[in-house]
C-alpha cells in the first residue's frame, strides 16, 4: 500500500511524497490545505495559544503506534501569504505528522528537511 495523497495539491505532492519517504512512512492518508491569514491565525490561536498568523501548522491524527486499518496521518495547513516556499512548508508539516519535532530534537528534523528540499527538482511550490 502507498500513501494516499489525493487531498494534497498536485504541485505539492512530490514534496510531501519525498518527506514521507525520508521519514520511512509508506502508507496512510494526509491532507494539505492552503488557507488565508485569518484562518491560520485562528487555528494558531485555538490550538497553540498564539494569536498571530504563521506559515504552516500540522495536526497529526494517528500517533506513532500502529492502528488497525488505513492510517490517518493528519492535516497540514499552509498560509501562502506567510510562506516563502510552499514545498518547504509542505515538507515541514509532513515531517511533523511523521513524529518529528524541531522544538525538541537536536536539529535532526531541520537537517532532514534541508536534505529533502535539496533533492527535489526545481519546480512548482514557490509563490
Amino acid at each position: 500500500m502507498t500513501a494516499d495523497l489525493g487531498d494534497v495539491p498536485a504541485d505539492l505532492r512530490d514534496a510531501v511524497a519525498a518527506a514521507l519517504d525520508a521519514a520511512e512512512v509508506r502508507e496512510g492518508h494526509l491532507a494539505v490545505a492552503l488557507v488565508d491569514a485569518e484562518c491560520i491565525r485562528e487555528l494558531n490561536r485555538d490550538h497553540r495559544d498564539r494569536d498571530q498568523p504563521t506559515d504552516v501548522l500540522a495536526f497529526p491524527v494517528d500517533g506513532a503506534e500502529p492502528v488497525a486499518g488505513p492510517r490517518e496521518l493528519g492535516d497540514v495547513v499552509i498560509c501562502p501569504e506567510y510562506t516563502e516556499d510552499l514545498r518547504e512548508a509542505a515538507v515541514h508539516g509532513t515531517l511533523h505528522l511523521c513524529g518529528f519535532d524541531h522544538e525538541t530534537d537536536q536539529g535532526q528534523m531541520l537537517e532532514l528537511q534541508r536534505r529533502i528540499l535539496a533533492a527535489l527538482p526545481p519546480g512548482a511550490g514557490t509563490p
